[in-house]
């Protein structure tokens, strides 16, 4: 068992922190109110916004690296909370963890020393996730775990936009303890709580300064959603052909990704510049709101019924320039 030193019991004061929080009541950020278009965005940055929100941080400062998100040409990017950014902010050191030992065991110890690990787990064992993955289908989440309790095989974990419990067999599947040497080990961050810094919005915001001009410098270079919109007007056969789990998994990829990263990059702009950069947030807020009614028009021409996309491929690719012509001409993009 790892001995705790001085930043040690630091660390563990901010563990504790979040284990107080109770499962049954706790109170998700704004962010994942459920009068949010787009409740839920992608586990690695619902997992993190709840994170940051129950250690009593402003989550919405560290959404400044969703200004560089765009479209790779297969999908819209997986917008995350930048490492970098977290220790700029936050104090939160994030770094991958070399995967050695069975995942349990790392827990133990990390939990000890006042660290969190936040890893890869199967949703099939997650009963937070019942009725959509859980005991149903295979698929990768971003978890971080409070508590294990290795006597009574359960664990209180940070999922999604909640804190959950889960026991029993379920444990055993999440931390893979009957098949350890099967499989691949987790992709796995510890994150270690012992210098948290907290601060202020006005002092997140002078801190937050060069990383907007950053973030903004990587704005792709040609309109994604138009990149976006010609890549899905290919896929339509596939679309129509294919399954509907496909068309799930692949509107997850491109339109709600795009949707959600569009509602939260609003967020973080009009608490950065809710005056000079108004135009911004209502366009970006218009671009997600779109996207809404074109996923539900996509399913309808996944299902082999006549629809045309375009207009609303072209009002969501309106709305990105205009938004991106606010921010990228504003002060908040020059180097400093």
């Amino acid at each position: 068992m790892a001995e705790l030193g001085p930043s040690g019991a630091v660390a563990m004061i901010e563990l504790e922190r979040l284990r107080h929080v109770a499962p049954a009541t706790y109170q998700a950020h704004f962010i994942h109110g459920d009068d949010r278009l787009w409740p839920e965005t992608n586990c690695y940055i619902d997992l993190w916004t709840e994170l940051i929100h129950a250690l009593g941080l402003n989550p919405v400062a560290g959404l400044v690296s969703t200004l560089s998100a765009g479209f790779n040409g297969e999908q819209w990017d997986m917008f995350k909370y930048s490492l970098d950014d977290l220790w700029t902010l936050y104090g939160i050191m994030a770094t991958e963890l070399n995967v050695w030992l069975p995942i349990d065991e790392h827990l133990a110890d990390h939990l000890a020393l006042g660290n969190l690990l936040a890893f890869d787990a199967d949703s099939w064992f997650l009963p937070d996730t019942a009725g959509t993955a859980y005991q149903r289908i295979h698929q990768k989440t971003t978890i971080a775990p409070i508590r294990l309790d290795r006597q009574s095989n359960s664990m209180t974990y940070f999922h999604n936009r909640g804190v959950h419990e889960v026991s029993g067999s379920d444990v055993v599947g999440v931390l893979k303890l009957d098949k350890p040497d099967e499989e691949l080990p987790a992709y796995c961050e510890v994150v270690e709580l012992d210098r948290v810094r907290r601060h202020d919005d006005d002092v997140l915001r002078d801190r937050v300064v060069p990383l907007v001009a950053r973030s903004l410098a990587k704005t792709p270079a040609t309109n994604p959603v138009r990149a976006m919109a010609e890549r899905i007007g290919r896929d339509t056969k596939t679309l129509v052909a294919r399954e509907d789990a496909f068309f799930h998994a692949y509107a997850f990829a491109t339109l709600r990704q795009c949707g959600g990263w569009a509602e939260v990059a609003a967020t973080f702009v009009d608490w950065l510049d809710p005056v000079g950069l108004a135009p911004a947030v209502e366009a970006l807020r218009s671009l997600s709101n779109t996207t809404k009614t074109c996923q539900f028009k996509m399913a309808r021409l996944a299902s082999g019924r006549a629809t045309d996309l375009g207009p609303l491929f072209d009002a969501m690719s309106d709305s990105w320039d205009q938004a991106y012509d606010v921010m990228c001409n504003s002060a908040w993009a020059r180097p400093h």
